[in-house]
């Protein structure tokens, strides 16, 4: 029993530290790491080897992180094709295909899956309850698959927090970007400026576009992709009406005020959406929780009073 726990506790040690590195940033990690090297080096004018400079990292970068990607690689060989394109379609939606790609996504999987198993293990095997052997492997599995299924789960919670942000911030992101075109400024100005203004979402992704509009890449093209990593309805049809708008030769201006006040009207009508749905939500917290309590505290003094009454005996 004792070995098997010293197993069971380094497995969910192992797990932590691989989940620890799955959800940092790799790349600016990297980089960071390998200047502050190049840094020192430079300093002590000693002579640059990269064997060295490979041997002097820590061992979680040498060892640990190659290891849960070589995992990771070898799972995706048996992942079909359509899922792993739904788990990089997933990633971009969340906003976290900068510090996660399908192959670590997959791993977190498994490591939840593992993690969520060995602890409900570990639970009957400290605990005072013996249960037969099957039951808990059945429970072993059923919680397995929890945790396998978890990190889609955070994913999906990602995701439709991401496209709320960037629903509530777009109406007046294209009040600023219709001052911005009307005051003389071209589009890809204004959306500089709107992007300058906040720190959210929709102001990072407009970011991402004016860079690719920089490095080459069609105004047109830029604006559709950045409505794919959004997916978000209302700015698919905003980005549909300004390509349209530039393709006839619309003013420009003109769609934008109109898109704008479109998409304040929307954000109320969502607000009224969520209002009428507050109701449904707090009957399940009042009729499991405020209503008993209501119960015990008005009828307790009436259920005193009937045991020591002459009709006790009936009951």
């Amino acid at each position: 029993m004792t070995q098997f726990l010293i197993v069971i506790v380094l497995i969910l040690a192992g797990a932590g530290v691989l989940v620890y590195i799955g959800l940092r940033n790799p790349e600016t990690y990297n980089e960071k790491l390998l200047q502050n090297r190049l840094d020192e080096l430079s300093k002590s004018g000693e002579q640059i080897d990269l064997e060295s400079i490979e041997l002097s990292q820590p061992f979680t970068e040498r060892v640990i992180y190659p290891v849960a990607r070589r995992f990771g690689e070898i799972a995706m060989k048996f992942t079909p094709q359509n899922a792993r394109q739904s788990i990089a379609k997933k990633l971009e939606l969340a906003g976290t295909s900068a510090r996660l790609d399908p192959t670590l996504f997959l791993t977190l999987q498994f490591i939840a899956m593992f993690l969520f198993g060995g602890l409900i293990v570990l639970v009957f095997s400290v605990g005072q309850t013996q249960w037969p052997f099957g039951r808990i492997v059945l429970v072993s599995l059923g919680f397995g698959l929890l945790g396998f299924y978890f990190p889609r789960l955070w994913l999906s919670s990602k995701i439709s927090k991401r496209q709320k942000n960037v629903r509530r911030a777009l109406p007046d992101a294209l009040d600023l970007l219709t001052i911005c075109v009307e005051a003389g400024l071209g589009f890809d100005a204004a959306l500089s400026k709107v992007s300058e203004k906040w720190e959210t979402e929709l102001s990072l992704a407009f970011s991402r576009v004016i860079r690719e509009i920089q490095l080459g890449k069609l105004r047109r093209d830029a604006l559709r992709d950045m409505a794919d990593r959004l997916g978000v309805a209302e700015m698919t049809s905003f980005v549909a009406a300004v390509v349209q708008s530039e393709q006839l030769g619309v003013s420009l201006a003109k769609v934008l005020r109109i898109q704008s006040d479109q998409m304040r009207v929307k954000r109320r009508q969502l607000a009224e959406e969520e209002a009428h749905k507050a109701p449904l939500k707090m009957l399940i917290p009042m009729a499991l929780l405020i209503f008993p309590s209501l119960m015990i505290v008005l009828l307790t003094p009436a259920a005193l009073r009937l045991m020591n009454s002459a009709l006790a005996g009936i009951f």
